[in-house]
């Protein structure tokens, strides 16, 4: 008596459409925020903070199926996020 065996595929857990789409949003929201200061002198200093909690997120997520997407996401929305006047603005 012979034993076949039997390949076993790893089963990957299937990420649902509204997920996806609502983790886009939360990366877009995310990604463009900075925080833009300004002086009395006119020196200027724009940090891209969402960008930076972004990547946090990107780089610790469980499910790492799509983080070219996700990393264009946060690129496309930190570029907007300069341009838009929303963000934290600190005046000193």
């Amino acid at each position: 008596m012979t034993k076949k065996k039997t390949k076993t595929q790893a089963v990957q857990p299937q990420e649902l459409d509204g997920v996806f789409f609502l983790k886009l949003m939360l990366y877009v929201l995310i990604g463009s925020l900075w925080i833009k200061t300004t002086s009395g002198s006119g020196f200027r200093i724009d940090l891209p903070a969402g960008l930076i909690i972004g990547l946090v997120f990107a780089t610790h997520e469980h499910f790492q199926i799509d983080r070219k997407i996700e990393l264009a996401v946060l690129i496309v929305a930190m570029l907007i996020g300069y341009v838009a006047p929303f963000g934290i603005y600190v005046a000193f």
